[in-house]
């Protein structure tokens, strides 16, 4: 954009939009949870920035019915606030996710989006997502 170059200031968002600007991996501390009775396990998620770019990073997990972030089961989404990520920075973010009496045995699948926003955390240019699996048994 034309208009970018008479102030000085670049116009990043086009690179940003290309490719995926974060390298999501993940890991279950135990890798299990037990069905009809009160059990947890821990979340590990590694967000890494891939771009030459700072970015201010948010994570939003959603759980399906039977799962949840806190013991009395009514969370079911959770997002939080990463901060800005300086270019090939990773950071560690852990959710602790709860299984109850109305947990039923089977594999459970969860959503993770990682987003890199604009100026503050209402605006969104990318975003990439993974859907992450836990065991019940």
């Amino acid at each position: 954009m034309g208009i970018f170059n008479l102030f000085g200031k670049k116009d990043v968002g086009a690179e940003l939009t290309k490719n995926s600007p974060y390298k999501l991996s993940t890991a279950w501390i135990p890798y299990r949870l037990y069905a009809k009775r009160n059990s947890t396990a821990t979340l590990v998620v590694k967000v890494k920035n891939m771009t030459k770019e700072v970015l201010l990073t948010s994570l939003v997990a959603e759980l399906p019915g039977q799962l949840a972030f806190e013991q009395m089961g009514l969370s079911k989404q959770r997002e939080v606030r990463v901060g800005e990520l300086q270019p090939d920075e990773e950071r560690e973010v852990r959710m602790d996710v709860f299984s109850g009496l109305n947990t039923d045995q089977g594999q459970y699948t969860m959503g993770l989006t990682a987003m890199a926003h604009y100026r503050d955390y209402g605006h969104i240019l990318n975003a990439v997502k993974k859907r992450v699996s836990i065991e019940v048994a």
